[in-house]
């Protein structure tokens, strides 16, 4: 049966597991240059509505490292682009291709376009949920801190898709998630009701940032909002993550940003260089998170 990777839920708790602990270890061989090429000769189709820079170096480098190759299709390049209907599309470049990934907006889109499919689809972001950058953001906490089976994170800012795939994320590794969100930018209602066990909605960010063990937040305006950026640092005002702020978490907290990030809106100018922050590792670990990940959609593990 092929396996889809559109949001967190699709892996077990135990798969998840597995997925990281084979991404620490790829990490490790990569840096001692012992790296086997589990994907010689596959082709990962990667195609981008919504334009990247991390996705695309680290699915490409990825693939690569590897042993497959990776084929750029923009919307401008294909006929999506030109209102081929989804279903024909997938149905022709998954019988080209090994494995595909999509970066796109609506998350319907994906649904669809997976259904269709003969090969693993992966999300590499829609509006509604990021789930490749919270396998990322698990592989760094676990990393620095181990499991983050019963530790409390706290999300601060807009409820988008990296704050929805963080719900799921809460459940999936069993923490407890706090949530800062502006009236009018919580995240879906229908998620928070189903997962309202193990998460709680906070106004006040320090309250919500007190014994929490691992701090997150991220731009205010993502791609596609520039037009309500104004509205937004108005809405967000006092939402911004300090070094003064994560003072208020446990001591060995951590803080974490997916990038881009802008200094002096949803953080000030030092916490991303301060001994809170693992954002730099973060970063990377999108490389070897997604290269386990299509090892594993693939079967190789």
């Amino acid at each position: 049966m092929t396996r889809h990777f559109l949001t967190l839920m699709d892996l077990s708790p135990a798969e998840l597991k597995q997925v990281i602990q084979r991404a620490i270890l790829i990490k490790k061989q990569h840096r001692d240059e012992t790296a086997v090429r589990t994907l010689d000769g596959k082709v990962l189709g990667m195609i981008f509505e919504k334009s990247s820079t991390r996705t695309r170096v680290s699915f490409e480098s990825g693939i690569a490292q590897l042993g497959g190759s990776g084929l750029f299709l923009s919307s401008n390049d294909t006929q999506l682009g030109r209102g081929e209907p989804i279903e024909d599309t997938s149905r022709v470049i998954s019988s080209m291709v090994d494995i595909i990934m999509i970066r796109t907006f609506s998350h319907a889109s994906v649904e669809k376009f997976a259904s269709y499919s003969r090969v693993p689809i992966i999300n590499a972001l829609t509006d509604s949920y990021h789930p490749c950058q919270l396998l990322a953001d698990i592989q760094t906490y676990t990393e620095h801190r181990g499991d983050p089976q019963g530790k409390t994170v706290v999300w601060i800012g807009d409820g988008n898709n990296m704050c929805q795939s963080y719900i799921n994320a809460a459940k999936q590794c069993d923490f407890q998630l706090n949530i800062a969100c502006p009236d009018g930018y919580k995240p879906d209602q229908a998620l928070l009701d189903a997962n309202s066990d193990r998460i709680t909605l906070f106004d006040n960010v320090e309250d919500a940032v007190k014994n929490t063990d691992w701090v997150v937040t991220d731009t205010w305006a993502s791609m596609g909002q520039e037009e309500e950026k104004q509205a937004r640092i108005d809405a967000f005002n006092g939402f911004q993550v300090t070094e003064e702020l994560m003072s208020h978490a446990n001591t060995d907290a951590v803080f974490m940003h997916c990038l881009p990030a802008y200094r002096g809106m949803e953080i000030n100018d030092t916490v991303m260089d301060s001994k809170y922050s693992v954002v730099w590792d973060e970063a990377e670990n999108r490389l070897h998170a997604q290269k386990a990940l299509m090892e594993f959609l693939l079967g190789k593990f």
